[in-house]
């Protein structure tokens, strides 16, 4: 199955919610129409049978649906006001409203869509952070297994050195991908260990170093010193690391991400993001809010717990599927 077709299949929470929502306020003021929604498309209604002409009471449920979508407030009001942009006055079916939010969505996360760049540095060093439970751990396994097929050497360092659990995972994929995984004891000083990393990934001459890190937000200041510590210590070895700075987010958090965002911006100098969980919600539109807000790149978003659930990011696809167009 191709990415593509598995990010359409696996956002169908997001894009049931706005295809419904689109359904609703277009067939408001055609009483003959099928009932919008499943039970519509049950019974066969075609999405281009119903229209209805956009007016200012169109346009405010317009905007209602991508709020409701988690796009933000001003980022919906904006796209709405878009899409208005020449159509007020005249006749719209869904999949027209549909199609010409997918443009809307895809303009603006085009200049956001950039893969992770790399380096002829070596190690060039990845920091990736992000709060527990974002799926930091399971990204970095699967970029050090795709960058391991792709020919490159990479090592991971265990740098989340208070939670067991993160290490015995990272150590699964490092088994599964051939990939070296250092570890210190539970509590141990992270950046002592980012240090020992550094080291043997100079030594054994590796393309790629990703360091994981803790995400505990509960006392910000601990995780602000110890970041900070970090990558104060590999600079010793290399003033320029590190390289890229990776934050990771779950979609299943919505508007939440937008804060962590805000947070991980003052503690760390991100460099670009990874969405994850975005199979598993009907806030997709938090990722357009983002790319609105803050334009950081966007590397890559993740649709499932497998090896090829996690693909660069790609503005169109991730647009038609958000709607649930099919093409």
């Amino acid at each position: 199955m191709s990415f593509l077709k598995k990010l359409r299949d696996k956002m169908f929470r997001s894009s049931d919610k706005i295809t419904e929502g689109v359904e609703a306020i277009v067939a408001v003021d055609a009483p003959d129409a099928p009932k919008p929604g499943i039970l519509g498309r049950l019974i066969g209604q075609q999405p281009d049978a119903v229209k209805r002409e956009f007016d200012d009471a169109m346009l405010e449920g317009l905007e209602e649906v991508l709020i409701a979508a988690d796009m933000g407030v001003d980022t919906a009001l904006r796209v709405a006001a878009n899409i208005a942009e020449g159509r007020m006055g005249k006749k719209v079916s869904v999949v027209e409203i549909k199609q010409a939010l997918a443009d809307e969505v895809a303009r603006i996360m085009e200049p956001v869509a950039r893969p992770m760049p790399i380096y002829a540095k070596r190690p060039q060093v990845v920091l990736v952070v992000g709060v527990n439970g974002s799926g930091k751990t399971t990204t970095i396994g699967k970029l050090a297994s795709q960058f391991k097929a792709a020919g490159k050497t990479v090592v991971i360092a265990a740098g989340d050195t208070f939670r067991a659990a993160a290490v015995e995972q990272l150590q699964v994929w490092g088994t599964r991908a051939g990939v070296p995984v250092l570890t210190a004891p539970e509590g141990s000083d992270p950046a002592s260990l980012a240090f020992d990393a550094m080291t043997k990934a100079q030594e054994s001459g590796a393309d790629l170093l990703l360091i994981d890190t803790a995400g505990r937000l509960q006392n910000r200041a601990d995780l602000m010193e110890e970041l900070t510590k970090i990558v104060r210590v590999i600079r010793k070895k290399d003033p320029d690391a590190p390289h890229n700075t990776l934050l990771v987010l779950d979609a299943t958090t919505g508007q939440n991400a937008i804060n962590q965002v805000e947070i991980f911006r003052n503690l760390a100098d991100v460099t670009g993001l990874v969405m994850t969980k975005l199979d598993g919600t009907a806030k997709g539109g938090v990722l357009v809010a983002l790319a609105d807000k803050f334009g950081l790149p966007i590397h890559a978003i993740g649709v499932g717990e497998q090896i090829d659930d996690l693909s660069p990011f790609d503005p169109q696809d991730f647009a038609n599927a958000l709607v649930g167009l099919d093409k």
